[in-house]
């Protein structure tokens, strides 16, 4: 996925407007309804045949992105292109897409099997290729037994199975899902994104996925574009877009539990920086050099949750001292609220640990892992610089 701002055989006119293998664009696309602004002008390029990630929290732009790019809304201003074409106008039914949304949006009066196979008999598919085709999904997604019972008989997994094994079986050349892992419980949510990871790895389909979660969208991979309030932040692939994100804000964005920044002033003589209380860190060689080289002195210093350990000493370098304001315990880690001099730190610590409120705590941080922003957001170093 790239930003400059921040088969099944198908009907002719669909296969005039998508291909699997052609990037499609949104050259300044923006939206606004009734004076408010719900996506500003935006310039990306979703990765053919591959994962696009939409990644922010709710009221980031995700769904109108996807329903522009599905052709349900119309743009006010920008176009949408794919292969140098021109689709803005194109309706909805001539666009070679699928949709899967985070709710079941089943046919209740009709049986799983003919919920799949009613995207290919509106297509008119001859009878022996809709058998095949609901078999062999229906298959990849467990639901083969459950063919011939109605929606309302199946649990919340198995409905929404149903609803993305009608998308699939369309076979079309881009698929949207709108969080569609949402409303499951979490060994539900795991079990399907797995399931869904393989069955979109043996084929060529442009999918576009959106989730409020920075830790699926790194499960998922592929490549990702970091929205918030309405603004594309940043888009590339996903491991290069967290590890080296542009901003105080994409970093943010990409960060749960939230990111840590840190008040800081830098030392050009020995190349520290010193944090509230007097607590001095020892930044790479390449970090020091880029902020010797832009002359910065003030800076705010991004820790991950992750980055940060009890540290069994009293104090030195890389450690941050404060009172414990909040323990929870989450699955096998533990997020430690600690109250610092300039503000509540988060520490995600591996394990499940007791702690006292108000007890005395100190953290060692892992300089290597450091981001380094202005004041006014911009990173000015990450992990990997040269």
């Amino acid at each position: 996925m790239d930003a400059t701002d921040g088969g099944a055989r198908r009907l002719p006119a669909e296969r005039a407007v998508t291909g699997a293998h052609a990037a499609l664009t949104l050259a300044g696309v923006g939206r606004e309804v009734d004076g408010v602004l719900h996506l500003h002008p935006t310039n990306l390029a979703l990765v053919p045949g591959e994962l696009n990630v939409l990644l922010g929290e709710t009221g980031a732009g995700k769904t109108t992105l996807l329903r522009l790019i599905a052709g349900l809304d119309a743009p006010s201003q920008g176009r949408l292109l794919h292969a140098g074409r021109d689709l803005t106008g194109v309706p909805v039914r001539e666009r070679d897409l699928a949709m899967v949304y985070q709710q079941f949006i089943n046919y209740p009066s009709l049986s799983v099997r003919e919920n799949i196979a009613s995207p290919l008999r509106l297509r008119r598919r001859p009878a022996a290729e809709v058998t095949a085709r609901v078999a062999e999904v229906a298959s990849a997604l467990h639901l083969t037994e459950f063919l011939d019972r109605r929606p309302g008989e199946l649990s919340g997994g198995q409905q929404q199975r149903t609803a993305m094994a009608r998308a699939l079986a369309k076979d079309a050349s881009l698929l949207l899902l709108d969080e569609p892992l949402g409303n499951l419980d979490y060994k539900l949510r795991e079990e399907l994104r797995a399931e869904l990871l393989q069955l979109l790895a043996a084929r060529r389909t442009t999918v576009v996925y959106a989730t409020t979660e920075p830790q699926e969208a790194l499960q998922l991979g592929g490549h990702v574009a970091v929205l918030a309030a309405g603004r594309l932040l940043q888009a590339g692939p996903t491991l290069a877009v967290f590890a080296r994100p542009a901003s105080l804000a994409a970093a943010r964005a990409f960060s749960d539990p939230p990111l840590n920044a840190l008040p800081a002033v830098f030392d050009p003589a020995d190349g520290r920086v010193r944090v509230a209380g007097g607590v001095w860190l020892q930044l790479p060689a390449a970090a020091v050099a880029r902020l010797r080289a832009a002359g910065t002195r003030a800076l705010l210093l991004g820790v991950r949750p992750h980055q940060f350990r009890l540290s069994p000493g009293e104090g030195g370098p890389h450690v941050l001292a404060g009172q414990v304001e909040l323990a929870e315990i989450s699955g096998s880690d533990t997020y430690l609220h600690v109250a610092c001099t300039d503000g509540t730190v988060v520490a995600q610590l591996p394990g499940v640990h007791a702690f006292t409120l108000g007890a005395p705590v100190r953290l060692q941080v892992d300089a290597r892992g450091l981001l380094g922003f202005a004041t006014t957001g911009e990173r000015l170093f990450a992990p990997g610089d040269a």
